[in-house]
């Protein structure tokens, strides 16, 4: 598994926290006193999962939760006492925090670290997917601006552009964004 943050002052929360995620194989979660610690470390460390108890000595909880959910791809837990929950139920809910209210039961808890665990994956995925589409956009425009250089200088159709890439890029084995950029830099020169 990742690596988890705990967020909480009181030492048996704490032990609590990490008794139950060492169960779902977080094995040495960092355990932060306050707000301010815990925004320095997650700009320094790449978490899966970010529990805070609620409140913190610095500032109540959910400003660092809504922070974090800004910030990182983690899952983001908030542990809050009923009457507090109430009233942050439904901004958390629209930033994407997982809102569980105080006393919980243990099968509760370990299914809202569970659905934060799987919405880290699920952002995760997400990402790649959109750097990998991100890549081939500009892989895309790449090819374009080669064609245009071609129908421009060398007179050619498009399709005819179009070809003369494709092919290149066969006969040599390498991708049409290689060709590209090729023909780009002779005409740079």
């Amino acid at each position: 598994m990742g690596r988890a943050l705990i967020v909480s002052a009181g030492a048996s929360s704490n032990e609590y926290i990490s008794a139950r995620l060492a169960e779902l194989g977080y094995t040495r979660p960092t355990i932060i006193p306050s707000g301010a610690e815990a925004r320095r470390r997650m700009l320094e460390s790449d978490f899966e999962l970010i529990v805070v108890n609620a409140p913190l000595p610095d500032e109540f909880g959910h400003e660092l939760c809504s922070s974090a959910v800004e910030k990182t791809d983690a899952g983001v837990v908030l542990l809050a006492k009923a009457a507090a929950a109430e009233q942050l139920l439904a901004p958390m809910s629209e930033q994407g925090v997982l809102l569980l209210s105080k006393p919980f039961s243990n099968t509760l808890f370990l299914q809202a670290i569970h659905l934060a665990a799987a919405s880290n994956h699920r952002l995760q995925l997400l990402r790649q997917e959109n750097a990998r589409m991100q890549e081939k956009i500009a892989q895309v425009r790449l090819v374009s601006h080669a064609k245009c250089c071609l129908v421009e200088r060398e007179q050619m159709s498009e399709d005819a552009a179009h070809r003369y890439i494709e092919k290149r890029a066969m006969d040599t084995r390498r991708s049409r964004a290689e060709i590209a950029q090729e023909i780009l830099d002779s005409y740079e020169d």
